[in-house]
């Protein structure tokens, strides 16, 4: 494609690296350019208007224009506008939000680290895994499970413990130390006529014969989402939770929760952990935590984690971990006021009224010729497309249907995120009624015309 010289899409093309893009392609079509955003929605340079489905990267709770959130900041600045909390330093909006978190957080927590990304958080509490290992005299526990097809995040270390081979691929991942279970997929992955009951009780003693055949004494940790949201929004099965944590205390493995998506109302409860009886014993959060308005996140950790790290603090001369940004003032100011905000005008409450009129409109999709599954809880889902639904036949990886149904979406007004032929859905929190019925018009719209397009070519069942 040819671009209008000094264009922002030439000049995005010629000097902007983007993440998660195939550079090649990026250069022939180039970007879409979102100029503006009000609610939720967004605007393109050209003026079009879009319900942004995903809350950009399913982060951006309060929508794209919250006043409050503004003022925060820029009260801040005014304030003190940097500084650092190493070595004995601290400021008031970092000890104000921490005070927040540890108040509202599912479980009894001890102390707060602050990151800038939910990437940063899991490499921090990942670091905090082996620092409590090494310091109990445990130098051996070190392994690390994660999920096939869990996220949670790009640095090398949580790299490697997300499941997804698009994040292994060419980068020398996984790392030693990080192993992976089965996803809780009992669509795609129970055996005929296995209730979600059974599917778990079989997860569960898998993942016990894994620790046993890694050898309990080296098995540190197990990570999980409440909802895997980047692996297509897979809610666990009935029963899940309970079985696998009862696996973990048997072997005394650490229990991490990554509330990067699910945190701050976004399964119908403050966090996902509540939703799914989980007891972490760390939990690592960001995205709405600040509704993604600066970049913020938080790694949670329990008195048990804590006693011991902080011990080897002592013996080492200091815990050497730490990143310059690290609780900066002006992101928690605004973090707080999110807080305030999801307090003050109940939008977790008001989220979970929408959360039926949302799975509604979601499950309306099932009968449709493409869908295999529509699948949700709260204000997040995703709709699974089958080239034969019956047989649940799927379509070949190459043909590239889901992104395909994604982009026909956009072009009806709707942004969500295709997940291999899973398209999801994580609209702000604020969404209304209304706004729910548009956006699921949009998309029948999109895929009404990718079952056209795929029956000329047959490609789908007609």
């Amino acid at each position: 494609m040819t671009f209008q010289p000094n264009s922002p899409a030439a000049r995005d093309v010629a000097y902007v690296l983007h993440p998660y893009t195939n550079f090649v392609a990026h250069e022939e079509k180039g970007p879409l350019i979102i100029d503006r955003g009000e609610g939720v929605y967004v605007y393109d340079d050209a003026g079009k208007k879009y319900i942004e489905g995903m809350a950009g990267l399913w982060s951006t709770s309060l929508g794209f224009h919250n006043d409050r959130l503004k003022q925060a900041a820029m009260k801040q600045f005014d304030i003190l506008p940097y500084y650092h909390t190493f070595a004995h330093r601290s400021h008031l909006p970092g000890i104000d939000l921490a005070e927040k978190l540890i108040s509202v957080a599912p479980v009894p927590m001890s102390k707060v680290f602050f990151n800038n990304s939910g990437s940063e958080a899991n490499d921090t509490a990942i670091k905090i895994v082996w620092y409590y290992n090494n310091a109990l005299g445990r130098h051996h526990k070190k392994k690390i499970i994660g999920r096939v097809n869990g996220y949670h995040g790009i640095t090398l270390a949580s790299a490697s413990l997300t499941g997804r081979s698009m994040n292994h691929r060419g980068f020398d991942a996984p790392i030693a130390n990080f192993i992976h279970a089965e996803e809780p997929n009992h669509y795609n992955n129970a055996l005929e006529g296995e209730s979600e009951e059974d599917y778990a009780t079989r997860l569960a003693e898998n993942l016990e014969k894994m620790i046993v055949e890694e050898g309990p004494d080296t098995v540190a940790a197990f990570w999980a989402e409440p909802v895997m949201g980047a692996g297509g929004v897979i809610v666990p099965p009935k029963t899940y939770f309970d079985k696998v944590q009862k696996v973990l205390q048997k072997y005394d493995i650490l229990f991490v929760a990554d509330e990067v998506i699910c945190g701050f109302g976004r399964t119908g409860n403050y966090w996902g952990s509540q939703t799914f009886d989980m007891k972490p014993d760390i939990l690592v959060c960001a995205k709405a935590l600040s509704s993604s308005y600066l970049p913020i996140s938080a790694t949670l950790i329990n008195e048990k984690v804590y006693e011991p790290v902080k011990n080897a603090s002592a013996e080492l001369g200091a815990f050497g971990h730490g990143y310059t940004y690290s609780g900066h003032p002006v992101c928690a100011a605004v973090a707080l006021e999110t807080l305030k905000i999801y307090d003050e005008e109940n939008i977790i409450e008001k989220a979970r009224d929408m959360a039926p009129v949302f799975q509604k409109q979601l499950r309306s999709f099932s009968d449709h010729p493409l869908v295999g599954e529509a699948r949700g809880v709260g204000l997040m889902g995703a709709i699974q497309v089958m080239q034969d639904k019956a047989s649940k036949k799927p379509f070949e990886a190459s043909a590239g249907v889901g992104p395909m149904i994604a982009n026909l979406a956009t072009e009806e007004g709707v942004m969500l995120r295709a997940v291999g032929d899973s398209l999801a859905f994580c609209p702000p929190l604020i969404i209304s009624e209304s706004e729910i019925e548009e956006m699921f018009a949009c998309f029948r719209r999109g895929l009404d015309r990718a079952l056209d397009h795929l029956r000329k070519e047959g490609q789908a069942v007609a």
